[in-house]
């Protein structure tokens, strides 16, 4: 797997913290996508921003959805500001775009520029979502993998895969090792919202849900050991 796009969830920035950014966590990513780059990997990253802001949450109770999801973007833009400077302190060569430009904090996302980036060794962080509302971080990072040429998004969770039901809540739930894309929509597993799977499945680009958490599961990834769960259109034979 030459080429990445790692999707983090905000929470996964705050750590224990529940809110904000674990700092002590923001090292350990960073130094294991150093270590995952230096084994070959080209990483491009989408985060989100739910650890600083929900839009979705203000909504609900009568803000504006538009504002509040421009709201949520900005957040998103605040943690991909942080990933870079624990990438920067981590040595780790790194590109800070947005689709949401802000003129001396983060220039405008060009998916060629990106590309060479990559190419070149760079990690690219990519901030605010798809630059729209009404659309997750879980689409963005799909759209951005598909607009990268990645060869799989790796979905940073919890949970070390994709269970049959929350494991957190029910003991029996069982892990599971391989799905389709079909699987996931009739299953109805909460693994990405529709959009991002139908995105997925239609341009053919397998989806890798692992354990963040987990010690080297970036490094183990790239060497091509078996973590996690693999979603693609077809399971392997």
């Amino acid at each position: 797997m030459p080429r990445l796009l790692l999707k983090l969830s905000g929470e996964a920035l705050a750590g224990g913290q529940g809110s904000g950014i674990d700092v002590a966590v923001l090292g350990r990513l960073c130094r294991e996508i150093g270590a995952a780059v230096e084994l070959g990997a080209e990483i491009a990253i989408v985060c989100g921003g739910g650890n600083l802001f929900r839009g979705a949450g203000l909504a609900e109770v009568g803000m504006d959805r538009v504002v509040a999801d421009q709201m949520g973007m900005l957040a998103t833009c605040m943690n991909s500001l942080a990933i870079g400077d624990g990438l920067a302190r981590a040595g780790v060569p790194a590109r800070i775009r947005a689709m949401l430009p802000m003129d001396g904090v983060l220039p405008a996302y060009s998916p060629a520029e990106a590309r060479g980036a990559l190419a070149d060794g760079a990690v690219v962080v990519v901030a605010g979502g798809t630059g729209n509302p009404f659309f997750t971080t879980d689409t963005a990072a799909c759209l951005r993998g598909a607009e990268l040429q990645a060869d799989c998004v790796l979905k940073a969770t919890k949970v070390d895969g994709v269970y049959t039901a929350d494991p957190l809540q029910d003991p029996a739930a069982q892990r599971l090792d391989a799905l389709t894309f079909d699987e996931v929509l009739a299953r109805n597993l909460a693994v990405m919202d529709l959009t991002a799977i139908c995105l997925c499945r239609d341009q053919d680009l397998p989806v890798l849900v692992f354990d963040l958490n987990a010690p080297g599961a970036l490094t183990k990834i790239v060497k091509g050991e078996k973590i996690g769960t693999r979603i693609a259109k077809r399971t392997a034979a």
